[in-house]
């Protein structure tokens, strides 16, 4: 059984709106979670070919900094920056949409995990562009959370289809739209439309938008 609130909860979200150093602006999408596990652990949990489809999606590519990479049934991109065990840098479904994990040791066995989603505002329209990325990489997170606490799904693409996952997707489609309320970079129109498109897509039959 997966503890929604608690895993919901271990996850600090930020979205916020800045400058690039070419003038233009960009939205920022930030994840940030701890696991009781070393940053070399963690590292090579995320980033070992044969271990991410225990937890994630089949991957392929040549994966060395310079390579390529593919996700099985979803994104590919470049890696721009590989420096083990601490930061890995990759272009994400466009040459404009960056993702950048960061890994620093916490308290001793802990390590912190900090996942940033970057993309042009042209292409995120405002802030609740977050919606369109926020919640399918809070599922990441928990996926990986439960890979460390040695919970291994047979099927993890079909474990993220069960009904507690999609609870947990809707519930993280909601508090992503409030960080994106409380960042101020969207309208009420621009979040509340975001907000019915993310349940569609990430939690399919939920309740309706407006509800709490």
């Amino acid at each position: 059984m997966i503890d929604i609130a608690s895993q919901i909860g271990a996850i600090d979200r930020t979205v916020s709106q800045r400058k690039l150093e070419d003038g233009s602006e960009a939205v920022s999408v930030l994840a940030r979670r701890t696991y009781k596990s070393d940053p070399a652990e963690l590292w090579d949990a995320l980033t070992n070919p044969e271990r991410i489809p225990r937890w994630f999606l089949p991957i392929s590519g040549e994966l060395h900094e310079g390579g390529t990479f593919q996700l099985e049934g979803n994104a590919g991109g470049r890696i721009l920056e590989c420096s083990p065990p601490t930061r890995l840098k990759v272009t994400f479904g466009g040459e404009d949409s960056l993702v950048e994990l960061r890994l620093a040791a916490d308290e001793p066995g802990t390590t912190t995990l900090e996942l940033e989603h970057t993309v042009p505002l042209a292409m995120a329209q405002s802030g609740a562009g977050a919606l369109w990325v926020g919640p399918g990489w809070d599922g990441m997170f928990l996926a990986l959370g439960l890979f460390v606490d040695g919970i291994v799904a047979e099927d993890p693409a079909a474990a993220a289809l069960s009904p507690e996952a999609l609870a947990f997707s809707e519930r993280s489609v909601r508090v992503w739209a409030e960080a994106v309320r409380e960042s101020g970079t969207a309208t009420g129109e621009q979040l509340e439309e975001a907000l019915a498109i993310s349940l569609a897509q990430f939690a399919p039959g939920s309740e309706d938008p407006a509800s709490s």
